[in-house]
C-alpha cells in the first residue's frame, strides 16, 4: 500500500499531459455527433438544400478534428 501511495506523483505526473487530450476527443466526438444529428434534421425538412448541407457540415467536422489536433500538439 505504502508503494502505491509514494508512486502515486509519478503516476499523476505521467497522465497530466494526456488529460487535455482526452477532453477534447471527447468534446469534439460530441460536437461532430450533434453536427451530424442537425444535418440529418435538415436534410429531412429540406431535401432540396441536401448538397449545401454536406458540404457545410464536412467543413465544419473538419474544424472541430482540428480542435483535436491541436490539443496532441500541445501535448508534445
Amino acid at each position: 500500500m505504502d508503494s502505491i501511495i509514494a508512486m502515486l506523483p509519478l503516476i499523476m505526473a505521467a497522465i497530466e499531459g494526456k488529460i487535455h487530450v482526452g477532453l477534447a476527443a471527447v468534446g469534439s466526438g460530441i460536437g461532430i455527433g450533434l453536427l451530424g444529428m442537425k444535418a440529418a434534421e435538415a436534410t429531412g425538412r429540406n431535401p432540396g438544400a441536401a448538397g449545401n448541407v454536406l458540404t457545410i457540415s464536412i467543413i465544419l467536422a473538419a474544424l472541430i478534428e482540428g480542435i483535436v489536433f491541436f490539443a496532441i500538439f500541445l501535448a508534445n
